[in-house]
């Protein structure tokens, strides 16, 4: 079935019956995968062709998908700002599609936004780690928290009966 329909080719990085790497072979009874930790895999082709199969790499283009938490305190039109300017510095980002930066979600202890820039597929992982850094970077720089949870203990002392 993997050599009729072709989901993948050697040198496509997949996500096939629980693998998650690159495949390096790929022949009649089974699939070669070498994982991120550079683990060899062989995995069998009827464990692959009766499962779902994940080509990360098959399209030219591939979406980040960052959140960023700020304090409630903080000034929420500021922090858009700042990640606004962080994505649209970076070349590797692509113009079009454009970048989604929005208020997703009033969580627990933060305000939440979702940072989504467009990359070429081989830029992925970088821009993933630099916008990662230099968004807590320039957080810190302009004074913008970064909550973690927390929460308030608060212990009462009974009176003792006689």
């Amino acid at each position: 079935m993997l050599v009729i329909f072709r989901p993948f080719k050697v040198s496509d990085a997949v996500s096939v019956a629980g693998v998650k790497g690159k495949v390096v072979g790929i022949n009649f009874f089974n699939t070669i995968i070498n994982t991120p930790d550079n683990q060899r895999v062989i995995v069998p082709n009827s464990k692959i062709t009766g499962d779902v199969i994940t080509n990360i790499t098959a399209n030219p283009t591939r979406r980040i998908d960052l959140v960023a938490g700020i304090g409630y305190e903080d000034d929420i039109s500021k922090a858009k700002q700042l990640l606004n300017d962080i994505v649209m510095s970076d070349e590797r980002i692509l113009k079009e599609p454009a970048p989604t930066i929005a208020v997703s979600e009033l969580a627990d202890s933060s305000v939440n936004f979702v940072v989504r820039p467009w990359v070429e597929t081989s830029n992925y992982w970088n821009v993933y780690f630099d916008l990662t850094e230099k968004i807590k970077l320039r957080f810190d720089e302009e004074g913008i928290s970064i909550p973690y949870p927390q929460q308030d203990v608060h212990l009462f002392q009974e009176a003792a009966t006689p």
